[in-house]
């Protein structure tokens, strides 16, 4: 048998779901290549080649014919793939579109959103990917959210695509500037196993959270926080840390938590001027600057909610959309929220306690629809007050049973929503459906699933609130057919 030369010289074709162009071999065999642009001559480093396998793929590693939109310079040096290679080392992971201008970034990201829901849903879309307000030229300084893990010795680090090693970082042109002035990554964390930092789009203080070894030893937590609870102060920055059990989360300096705020879209009021929310350090939050700005306003519109209202808000997160919406529909309407996550569940009862039309529940979605509620808690649990407040009526549990919604919202993690879910919302019948998505194939099988059930796709914004990477964010409305 002849040896697969490596590395292959091959002619990129169309983009795949994931950040990969399509390329073939002279045998034929299907290869998925990163770092390179439809219509490109490049050499490429296998990284998967099982000989069996239906496919295989790969790095560009040089580029011997380039297409129009290839920058000349990529905006994060270590995420290079071609420079990493120069170097005998794989580039990190998290930026596999930033050797593309963002024109051709975000026309790659529409062809995909167009495949994935005409392959899986059978709708036919020619919109466009938005660009984030106030983007940078080069779609770097976006991020508010960081994650970092840590090796052995202390050393923060990321790991490239599909591989268990261990990088250092010396910059993440990516990340915020607030991030970037904190500069974690230079920092040692012996007895530490992972870092997160988070810097609010308004300026308020940032946050770095430890998540501290099983194997961790007593004088090693007592040095790192001493020295870190110093930086923190130094630096304007809080500071928290996870037990080894993670059970607990301590607080070494500052507050122990971010404050995001946002100004209510055009028509809404509050007294403060502004909606606040409060996210623990391992809470969840949107992680472009102008997303969830971005976000509110594209569900909002898209929602059409009306005074008295009824909203279910389903992998509600930190409140995000349910305060938003809990303004559009009024007193007289109401916000039936669910979220999984005990720790953002806890965020958004701590977020919108003031408003007494909103009942939150802490459980599983399928089962909190479904009547299923074994994984319910009451600590997740607002009361509301409305004319039409869920909490009026319970199961056996004394859970809040869901009420007849006039609109769903959703936004549910990339795998998708669960069949069981989509099921309960077709029921429930709803006279609309938004469904936010952070994946084009989750988004094209969930909407295809909804199709089926007889729901009608009226529109799609798609949004590029992850530049210099293959995601992309997505807006949908449905509507039951006549």
């Amino acid at each position: 048998m002849t040896a697969t030369p490596d590395p292959l010289v091959l002619r990129l074709r169309e983009v795949a779901h994931g950040g990969h162009m399509v390329a073939r071999t002279e045998e034929g065999r299907v290869v998925f290549v990163r770092h390179g642009l439809p219509g490109e001559l490049v050499r490429v480093h296998l990284t998967d080649a099982e000989p069996g396998g239906s496919f295989w793929r790969g790095d560009t590693v040089e580029v011997l014919e380039a297409a129009p939109g290839r920058r000349d310079a990529h905006v994060w040096p270590q995420a290079d793939a071609v420079l990493a290679a120069a170097h005998g080392r794989p580039p990190l992971g998290g930026a596999e579109f930033g050797h593309a201008d963002l024109e051709t970034q975000r026309e790659l990201k529409r062809r995909v959103v167009a495949e994935q829901l005409s392959h899986l849903a059978g709708h036919e879309w020619d919109g466009e990917v938005h660009a984030a307000r106030d983007e940078t030229p080069d779609g770097s300084g976006w991020r508010t959210r960081l994650h970092l893990d840590v090796a052995a010795d202390g050393t923060a680090g990321m790991h490239p695509h599909r591989s268990d090693a261990l990088l250092p970082v010396t910059d993440m042109p990516l990340a915020a500037d607030a991030i970037r002035a904190l500069a974690p990554w230079s920092l040692r964390f012996e007895g530490a196993e992972r870092v997160d930092v988070a810097a609010p789009s308004n300026g308020e203080r940032p946050l770095l959270h430890v998540s501290l070894r099983q194997d961790a030893r007593q004088h090693q937590v007592a040095e790192l926080r001493e020295r870190l609870g110093e930086w923190g102060e130094r630096h304007g920055a809080s500071v928290t840390a996870r037990s080894a059990d993670h059970r607990r989360i301590g607080t070494w300096a500052g507050t122990g938590e971010v404050r995001e705020t946002l100004r209510p879209p055009e028509g809404l009021a509050t007294a403060a001027g502004r909606l606040t929310w409060r996210v623990s350090p391992t809470g969840f939050w949107q992680i472009h600057r102008s997303a969830p700005a971005t976000l509110a306003h594209a569900v909002l519109a898209a929602a059409e909610l009306r005074t008295g209202d009824t909203v279910w808000d389903l992998y509600s997160g930190a409140g995000l959309f349910s305060a938003v919406a809990a303004l559009a529909v009024g007193d007289t309407g109401s916000v039936f929220a669910v979220e999984g996550s005990p720790v953002t569940s806890a965020d958004a009862a701590h977020n919108l306690s003031h408003a007494a039309h909103v009942t939150g529940v802490r459980g599983d979605v399928a089962r909190v629809l479904t009547g299923r509620t074994g994984g319910a808690r009451g600590g997740g649990q607002r009361r509301g007050a409305g004319a039409r407040a869920a909490s009026a009526r319970r199961d056996r549990t004394g859970t809040p049973r869901p009420p007849r919604p006039d609109v769903v919202v959703m936004d549910p993690p990339r795998a998708g929503a669960a069949k069981e879910v989509l099921a309960a919302v077709d029921q429930a019948g709803p006279r609309s459906i938004v469904y936010v998505a952070c994946d084009p194939a989750a988004l094209g099988r969930d909407v295809g699933r909804l199709r089926r059930r007889g729901w009608r796709l009226e529109a799609v914004q798609a949004f590029d609130l992850y530049p210099n990477t293959h995601h992309v964010e997505a807006v949908a409305l449905l509507r039951r057919d006549a």
